[in-house]
């Protein structure tokens, strides 16, 4: 049984708490927030706290708070010589506290709080200061079926960097597409079957070789229709940008 306590109390600390709990050989002794109403719901599940010199003793604490809080938070854990992993995907390793044995536990997935995740489809980035302490990580991510990965810093700095583009800017893009439906009094979910199939093609094609459309056509006078149409300044900008990429990557020109 792997003993936990979970530090932090936004999407991803939650839905690993919840991951964590119907795990058969894994407990969350205490879960830590600043503010204990965030978690309070959870208070008949595991021990709650909002002092962090109150933690109890575990195999390994989660830290899973923002980006810019995980350095200074682990520098004011009441212990030392203990096996701390953060859950970020552009935080290095060193921005811990070396007061503690260092490692990252970063799972690539977007993470909203009301919607489900299966953990076998989220993979988990590990790295590790010492040897000792992979299996510890390793059983961590198989005990809630997820595949993992070891990679260092520089690496999981680029998958994060990587997943910006294929996730949040996508997503925007989406919402874009969705005021333009909107606009013209028409379902958004048509579009729907369109945004899994174009997912779903790069199981079995890259990328590259998945790309269709009138930019890559070079199919200049419904780009010119599209532009026309487009009435928001921002909205113009991003198709003419976009447009351009697939252009130059494609060797089309306008």
């Amino acid at each position: 049984m792997i003993n936990t306590v979970i530090i932090g109390a936004g999407n991803v600390a939650t839905h690993l708490f919840n991951a964590f709990y119907n795990a058969k050989n894994i407990s969350v002794s205490q879960w830590y927030a600043r503010n204990l109403n965030d978690i309070q719901v959870f208070s008949n599940k595991t021990a709650i706290t909002d002092k962090l010199s109150d933690l109890n003793d575990a195999d390994i604490y989660i830290i899973a708070v923002s980006d810019d809080a995980i350095a200074s938070l682990s520098s004011k854990l009441p212990f030392s010589n203990k096996l701390i992993a953060h859950t970020s995907g552009s935080v290095g390793l060193p921005d811990l506290n070396n007061k503690n044995h260092r490692s990252v536990f970063y799972p690539l997935q977007t993470f909203s709080k009301t919607a489900e995740i299966d953990f076998s489809e989220v993979p988990i980035c590990i790295e590790i200061e010492r040897k000792a302490d992979l299996n510890l990580l390793k059983t961590l991510a198989n005990e809630i079926g997820s595949p993992f990965y070891k990679v260092n810093s520089e690496q999981r700095s680029a998958l994060h960097l990587a997943a910006v583009f294929v996730n949040n800017f996508s997503n925007q893009l989406y919402r874009i597409g969705h005021e333009i439906t909107e606009a013209s009094n028409v379902e958004f979910d048509i579009l729907k079957p369109l945004i899994k199939e174009t997912a779903r093609k790069i199981e079995g094609l890259s990328p590259f070789m998945a790309q269709t459309g009138p930019a890559k056509r070079n199919d200049k006078k419904t780009i010119q229709k599209h532009l026309s149409a487009l009435t928001n300044k921002k909205h113009k900008a991003v198709y003419e940008l976009m447009t351009k990429s697939i252009q130059d990557t494609y060797g089309k020109k306008l």
